[in-house]
Formats: C-alpha cells, structure tokens, sequence
C-alpha cells in the first residue's frame, strides 16, 4: 500500500476530482493550504501591491493499493498540469498497514469493498 500526498493549484482541484473518479479512485482527503515557493513576486491590484510570497494549495492524500499508484500519479499529473511554475508537487510513501475501524478489516482489504474488487 501506498500514500500518495499531492499539492495542486486550487484551480485544479475539480479537474483532479474529475479525473481521479475516472480513473476508479473515489476516496481522498484534501486540505487547504498555504506554502512558499520560488517564485517571489508582488501583484498590483487597483493600485494596491499584494504580497504573493505565499501560495494557496490544495493538498490531497490518496491512499492506495501498490496496483493503483501509477493510475493515481497519471491521472493527478495530467490534470493538475498547466506547464506554469507552481503546479506542484507529488509525494510517495509506504503505508505499514490500515484498518478498517467498522468491520476490523485491515491490509489492502480495508481499502477497498470486496463486492467492487477489480
């Protein structure tokens, strides 16, 4: 099993949705965020200079079967890329073990319900 972390442009987001529920992965959790990168610039709105130093994210973690990572990863790239800097970043990680807390399940069987195994 694996954990995929993947920060995107909020922009994106729906896109990353759409395209990760096409490609059979229906469950993640996301979070709001906000990090620092290279590009350093100020924006001029109305007159006004707004400090773009920080950036705002979304962050998905995705857990999957080892079968399922390269789909996730395919689907997250395509979706997510505009060509631009700042289109972000994707982190792969082991994941030990999981359970599923209703049933006991536990390994690649909690992640997933046996009647839709493919």
């Amino acid at each position: 099993m694996k954990k995929i972390e993947a920060i995107i442009r909020k922009s994106k987001f729906d896109d990353v949705k759409e395209a990760l529920g096409k490609a059979g992965i229906d469950f993640f959790s996301f979070w709001d965020v906000r990090g620092i990168g290279k590009a350093r610039q100020g924006r001029v709105y109305r007159g006004v200079m707004y400090d773009t130093s920080t950036i705002e994210r979304a962050k998905l973690s995705i857990i999957v079967r080892d079968k399922n990572v390269e789909k996730t990863v395919l689907a997250i790239m395509q979706a997510a890329r505009t060509g631009e800097i700042g289109d972000g970043k994707i982190f792969i990680s082991n994941i030990e073990e999981s359970y599923r807390i209703r049933t006991g399940e536990y390994g690649e069987e909690s992640l997933y319900i046996k009647e839709e195994e493919d």
